[in-house]
C-alpha cells in the first residue's frame, strides 16, 4: 500500500445506519425504512464489495439487531409484491391515462430493474443480509448509534461502547481490527478513557470547523495520550457529494421530492421526465470529477507541507452514510461503482481504512486541536441533538439514565435496553430537521414510558421492545 505512504490514498467510509423501525410502525413513517434501504442502497452496496471494492463499511449494531429479525426476508418481499409492485402499477397507469408516457413508463422501469428483482437478491445471499454485511463490516458503533458525549455518566458511555463491540464480534468472522464509528462523529476528549479501555483503536473525527476546510491536517491521523487515533474526515471532498450543490443536486438525476400520488419519482432535477441512461452517464462524469479532484487534493496539500512535511503521503477519507447511496441520491451507487473503476484509471489508490492508519504513522495531536465536543451535524457541534428544539430530549434522556444508575443491582435487564433504545440519536436528530418528528416523539416517548414501567417491574413492561440492544451487559452500570 505504497499510496498512502507516498503519493497519498483515498478511504471511503460507509457508515451504515437505520434507526430501530423494525416493527414500529409502517407507512408513512416505520419499518418501510427498512424495506427501501435494502432495496435501494443495501442491495446494490452488497454487490459491490463482494466484487472486491475497498470500501470501508461501518455497520451499526442497531441496524444489525434489525436484520436478525425472524422472517425479515418474507417479510421484505411481501413489502415489495404487496406494496411497491402494486403502486409502481397504479402510477404507471395514471400517468399514462393523463398523456404522460414517457413518466409512465420511466415508473415501470423503476420497478422492473430495482424493486421486481430484489426478494430474489436477497434470498441468494449466504446466511442473509445480515450475514452478507457482517462478512465486509470492519468497523462498529455504539449500541444504538447514541451521541457519546451527551450520555451522562462513565458507566453508561461504556455499556454504549462495549455493547457495540460485542455485537460486532458476535456477527462477524473477520477479527475486529478496533475500528469505532462515533455516531454522527460526536467525538469530546472525555470519552477517550471508556474507548481506550475497550480496545477502540481508531474514530473518525470532523475538524473542520478547528482546522478550517481544505488545510492539510485534514489528511493525516493523529494520535491521543490515550493512544485512540483521531482520523479526520475531509469535508472539501465529501462537499463534493454531499452538500447542497453537491453532484446529486445536477439536473439529470433523479428528483428525491417530486412525488406521484404514490410517492414514485419519474422526474428528473430540471422538472423533466427521468432519463436514467443520460443520468448513469453524468454519474460516470462525475466519478471521474471526484478522483480527478481527490487526487488535486492531495498534490496540493504535499506541496503545501503542513502537518507531516511535503514528503508525507496523505489520506483523503470521504465518510458517507450507505443510505445516502441508492436511497436519497438515486444513482449513488453507479457513482461509487464508477469512483472504484476511475481510481484504478487514475491511478489513485483506493484503501481499507484501517490498512491506511496501520501504515501511516500518526501525528501528535496539536494543542488546541480536538480539545473540544465537535460532530459532523449542523455547525460542527452537537446542537442538532441538544439545543433548543430537542431540549426536552436531551434532558430527559439524561435523567432516565441517572435513574437508572440510582436503581443499582436492582435495574433488570429491559430496562437497560429502554434506556438505551431512549439515547438513540436517531430521536432528536428527526426533531431537529423536522424529519417525521411526530414519528420521533411517539417512539421516544414510548420507550420513556416503558423504562418507567419497567423499573417499576410491572409485567411485559417491555414486550415491544424486539430485538434492541441484544448484546448490553448490565453488569456494566454496576461496575465502579
Amino acid at each position: 500500500m505504497s499510496g498512502a505512504r507516498d503519493r497519498g490514498a483515498l478511504a471511503i467510509v460507509l457508515h451504515t445506519h437505520m434507526p430501530y423501525v423494525e416493527g414500529f410502525g409502517t407507512w408513512p413513517f416505520g419499518e418501510e425504512w427498512l424495506w427501501e434501504a435494502i432495496a435501494s442502497s443495501y442491495l446494490p452496496v452488497l454487490g459491490l464489495l463482494d466484487a472486491g471494492a475497498a470500501l470501508t463499511l461501518s455497520v451499526t449494531p442497531v441496524l444489525l439487531d434489525q436484520l436478525e429479525a425472524p422472517g425479515l426476508e418474507d417479510r421484505f418481499a411481501g413489502f415489495i409484491d404487496g406494496v411497491r409492485r402494486v403502486t409502481h402499477e397504479r402510477d404507471a397507469a395514471g400517468l399514462r391515462e393523463t398523456g404522460h408516457g414517457q413518466l409512465g413508463d420511466e415508473v415501470e422501469r423503476c420497478w422492473l430493474e430495482d424493486y421486481a428483482p430484489a426478494p430474489e437478491r436477497l434470498r441468494s445471499i449466504p446466511g442473509g443480509l445480515l450475514a452478507g454485511l457482517a462478512r465486509h463490516a470492519r468497523w462498529t458503533s455504539s449500541a444504538t448509534h447514541a451521541i457519546l458525549p451527551l450520555i451522562a455518566t462513565d458507566a453508561a458511555v461504556r455499556l454504549q461502547v462495549q455493547a457495540g463491540i460485542d455485537s460486532h464480534r458476535r456477527r462477524t468472522a473477520r477479527e475486529w481490527g478496533g475500528g469505532f464509528w462515533l455516531p454522527e462523529c460526536a467525538y469530546a476528549p472525555w470519552l477517550l478513557r471508556a474507548l481506550e479501555d475497550a480496545g477502540v483503536g481508531a474514530v473518525c473525527v470532523e475538524l473542520t470547523a478547528q482546522l478550517g476546510v481544505g488545510a492539510p491536517g485534514h489528511l493525516r491521523p493523529f494520535i491521543t495520550d490515550a493512544g485512540v487515533v483521531l482520523a479526520p474526515i475531509d469535508r472539501q471532498t465529501m462537499a463534493l457529494v454531499w452538500s447542497q450543490s453537491g453532484y446529486p443536486s445536477a439536473g439529470p438525476y433523479r428528483d428525491y421530492h417530486h412525488l406521484t400520488i404514490h410517492h414514485h419519482n419519474p422526474w428528473n432535477n430540471d422538472g423533466g421526465p427521468y432519463d436514467a441512461r443520460a443520468a448513469r452517464a453524468l454519474a460516470a462524469e462525475h466519478a471521474a470529477d471526484f478522483v480527478a479532484r481527490t487526487i488535486a487534493r492531495l498534490q496540493r496539500a504535499r506541496r503545501q507541507g503542513g502537518n507531516g512535511g511535503p514528503q508525507a503521503g496523505g489520506l483523503v477519507i470521504c465518510a458517507l452514510d450507505t443510505e445516502l447511496l441508492g436511497h436519497w441520491w438515486y444513482e449513488g451507487c453507479a457513482w461509487l461503482e464508477a469512483v472504484v473503476q476511475e481510481c484504478r484509471r487514475q491511478g489513485l489508490e483506493l484503501v481499507h481504512l484501517d490498512d491506511a492508519l496501520t501504515e501511516l504513522e500518526p501525528l501528535a495531536l496539536p494543542a488546541g486541536v480536538a480539545d473540544r465536543p465537535c460532530s459532523w451535524g449542523k455547525d460542527c457541534d452537537l446542537s442538532t441533538w441538544s439545543g433548543t428544539a430537542v431540549a426536552d430530549v436531551a434532558f430527559t434522556t439524561r435523567a432516565a439514565e441517572l435513574e437508572v444508575i440510582r436503581a443499582g443491582s436492582g435495574v433488570g435487564g429491559e430496562a437497560v435496553r429502554e434506556l438505551l433504545a431512549l439515547q438513540s440519536s436517531d430521536w432528536a436528530f428527526m426533531v431537529s430537521r423536522d424529519i417525521a418528528a411526530p414519528y420521533a416523539h411517539e417512539r421516544f416517548n414510548a420507550h420513556r414510558a416503558a423504562l418507567s414501567r419497567a423499573l417499576e417491574g410491572a409485567d411485559g413492561a417491555a414486550q415491544a421492545l424486539r430485538n434492541i440492544a441484544v448484546d448490553a451487559d448490565r453488569a456494566l452500570l454496576l461496575a465502579p
